[in-house]
């Protein structure tokens, strides 16, 4: 397996031309003192520069502790209550306990959870830890979700079909980089004047339905060259794509429903995956039909058609559309937040850009915009979008926290939630205030503690990393978003509430664009 190969294929593309779901925002900070009240030996591998501390913390009774665990995590706590209280409770970011979904769909639900910049960086050493077979957790969906395949997600880089897969991936990404920013604009031009529409009519534009419209709009147009509208699928893909993942992530989600209903529903049975079976079909019938550059190269790389359409399927409509979906409307929110006086920076900013490149938006006026990059960043730190990584350890293992080493067992499942390591005061100031400048000049240093792709920012997803392969992707149309809307507006103003998979926006405000 060639795990030195390093690319970025986009972008790189990109440059010499013209042209993989939410989070609470609030998670308290969090302190810890350096406190030894127990030791323990240490791997004879490893070393401890810090004082080595025995894992705190407990699974309670066989099935009794996952079934209390889940219930704090969903109902009695949440989420961030639920962390909070345990680095309270044992004075450490480093702690064990029993993750979600437990009985009966995970059959061992026990986890040491890392909460800190400093011990999460871990999950994505892959000379430390497993990746099989993880990527939803301590429970796998059935494979009949996904064609009876493990996705690439799924597969640990020492796996041969690894290397295949990702390859095929930075092949769509290039293949059709040069669609990316005109299809783009295309998309979303058509949606602000859907908005607009709307706002006229009602007083009000609800953003998620038609930002997801417009989201898998843009990954078919810009990817395959396809126009789901002109196909048997028609509108129908994101309201697919919604319950399909629901039946995949439905065990580590609230709906919001009474906890006696919800309960059995979502966390205690695995929901039986025929009620999207013949919705799939239509899905895949539609990448089917619409790859067949792609899958040329899939055969090149020995990958059957099948497998490969499947693969395709889920990088774009899980990884892509799923990133989309709850990325669009945190980022808006966070910016509409900031107040008139950043929304008045960053349409100077871009405006004077895209003048400066001919009047069009390129890779060049793109890379002339540190306060969108910047915005787009601090988003991304404040509320990633996979919160939870998981990795088994493949040997045993020592990690570090600020103030403590601990000692890890082969096999031992480590689990991180992102959105308190990415929000570590130990790392950021004002680390619970989205600070829109913060990756400006001398605050590019602190993007290597950007995490969102499962890796830091400042490296890039290769054959042997489980980095996001749409890494860069991803990066570019979240900026293409704020550029394209303060191309047009010189300002705006939502309304935020809450859903399973991100904020729930409805646009309150858009004033045109006056210079």
């Amino acid at each position: 397996m060639a795990s030195s190969l390093t690319v970025s294929p986009l972008l790189v593309h990109l440059r010499s031309s013209s042209c993989k779901w939410k989070t609470s925002s609030s998670v308290r900070p969090f302190t810890t003192k350096a406190s030894v009240s127990e030791t323990t030996s240490l791997p004879a591998s490893e070393t401890a520069k810090l004082p080595l501390r025995e894992i705190p913390g407990d699974y309670g009774l066989p099935f009794i502790g996952p079934i209390s665990d889940r219930l704090d995590f969903f109902y009695n706590q949440g989420r961030d209550v639920f962390f909070q209280s345990r680095v309270q409770k044992y004075n450490s970011t480093v702690f064990r306990v029993n993750m979600p979904p437990g009985p009966f769909i995970s059959s061992d639900p026990k986890v040491i959870v890392l909460l800190d910049a400093k011990s999460f960086p871990v999950l994505f050493d892959v000379t430390k830890v497993e990746k099989r077979d993880l990527f939803t957790g301590t429970y796998m969906p059935s494979l009949e979700l996904t064609g009876g395949y493990r996705i690439l997600s799924y597969l640990d880089p020492s796996e041969p079909k690894h290397d295949k897969l990702k390859r095929l991936l930075f092949f769509l990404l290039k293949h059709r980089s040069s669609h990316v920013i005109p299809e783009f604009h295309s998309t979303y031009t058509t949606l602000f004047e859907t908005l607009e529409k709307e706002l006229a009519d009602k007083g009000k534009a609800a953003f998620q339905d038609p930002s997801d419209q417009a989201a898998f709009n843009f990954l078919a147009r810009a990817l395959f060259g396809a126009n789901p509208s002109d196909t048997k699928l028609g509108s129908d893909g994101p309201g697919i794509i919604q319950i399909w993942v629901l039946l995949q992530l439905g065990p580590i989600l609230t709906l919001g429903l009474p906890k006696f209903i919800e309960d059995p529903i979502l966390h205690t049975f695995p929901i039986p995956p025929f009620l999207i079976k013949s919705d799939y079909q239509r899905l895949y019938d539609f990448f089917y039909e619409s790859a067949g550059a792609v899958f040329d190269e899939a055969s090149r790389l020995g990958i059957s058609k099948e497998e490969a359409c499947h693969n395709l399927l889920f990088a774009t409509c899980f990884n892509s559309f799923g990133g989309m979906k709850i990325l669009f409307p945190s980022m808006l929110k966070w910016i509409a937040g900031a107040g008139l006086k950043l929304q008045a920076q960053l349409a100077e900013e871009v405006r004077a850009a895209v003048k400066a490149n001919g009047g069009k938006v390129t890779m060049a006026a793109l890379e002339a915009m540190p306060l969108v990059k910047s915005v787009v960043y601090e988003a991304f730190r404040i509320e990633p979008p996979v919160p939870l990584q998981y990795g088994r350890a493949k040997r045993d293992l020592v990690i570090e926290s600020h103030d403590n080493s601990f000692s890890v067992k082969k096999g031992e499942m480590l689990f991180g939630f992102q959105p308190f390591a990415t929000k570590d005061p130990k790392i950021f100031e004002n680390a619970e205030k989205y600070v829109a400048d913060r990756f400006v000049g001398e605050g590019e240093k602190l993007l290597k503690y950007v995490l969102w792709s499962n890796g830091p920012e400042t490296e890039n997803p290769s054959l042997g990393n489980k980095q996001c392969a749409g890494k860069d992707f991803v990066v570019l149309f979240s900026r293409l978003l704020v550029v394209e809307l303060f191309l047009r507006y010189d300002s705006f103003e939502v309304g935020v509430g809450t859903s399973p998979l991100g904020a729930s926006l409805n646009i309150t405000s858009l004033k045109k664009a006056t210079s």
